[in-house]
């Protein structure tokens, strides 16, 4: 890598901010995507380019076949976060799981009984108020946010923030009338049928599942297709 693109790289990990490096392996010219803007000395066409724009979307580095060769496209990108609000049994197991995907989860509850570091041992715990924690802690477009509280007072508040970032995954734990009640309570806050439809409610893919780590297992597999394949519109009998 150029030092002037590894200048780059690092304050972008400092910054937070994921960037593309895209190196034509034959001649070793490079194309360096940051924060929208290209800069290098390797002439891709708009196909190229569009590929560097997916790869950092899906966080996935691809080797691309051009006319003029192979060019790796490697993505930089610092820790993926999910953000637990509540700290109930699920909880539990998906962040033993969420840990093993390579994410840093992240447990939100101000009931100190429940966040506790028995409970969650060795895990960053807060028992601020959702909303007052996740504005704190600035959920990005590498952040998922997951409520399982079932509490307006804790929940609502929570995905009022997440629906005003830039997070790719938002789910919240309740059945089809809960989630509809809850939706109609947001449109009050003011926000819209296509906001809402970022919500994943009910939350995680559906497998059946009916313990918590069943369901943990279905939170992480939705997670996983947003990320990878792009966010969908929440279930329509959700809306």
């Amino acid at each position: 890598m150029k030092s002037n693109f590894l200048d780059r790289v690092i304050a972008a990990g400092h910054a937070a901010r994921s960037v593309v490096l895209a190196t034509e392996l034959k001649s070793g010219r490079q194309l360096l995507l940051d924060d929208g803007r290209i800069k290098g000395d390797l002439a891709l066409d708009e196909a190229g380019r569009a590929a560097m724009r997916e790869a950092l979307r899906a966080d996935r580095n691809r080797l691309l076949e051009t006319p003029q060769g192979r060019v790796f496209v490697e993505v930089f990108s610092p820790p993926r976060r999910c953000f637990v609000v509540g700290a109930v049994h699920v909880a539990q197991p998906l962040v033993e799981m969420l840990a093993l995907a390579d994410y840093q989860p992240i447990v939100i509850d101000p009931r100190q009984s429940f966040a506790t570091e028995a409970r969650f041992p060795g895990l960053e715990l807060s028992t601020d108020w959702p909303d007052e924690a996740l504005e704190r802690l600035n959920p990005d477009h590498r952040s998922a946010i997951v409520t399982l509280t079932h509490d307006p007072k804790l929940d609502d508040p929570a995905l009022a923030v997440a629906l005003r970032s830039e997070c790719f995954y938002i789910g919240a734990l309740g059945s089809k009338r809960t989630h509809a009640a809850r939706c109609g309570r947001l449109k009050e806050l003011g926000f819209t049928d296509t906001e809402l439809a970022r919500i994943h409610g009910p939350i995680g893919l559906a497998i059946g599942a009916t313990s918590p780590a069943e369901i943990a297992v279905s939170i992480l597999a939705e997670m996983t297709q947003a990320l990878r394949q792009g966010d969908k519109p929440a279930k329509a009998e959700a809306a």
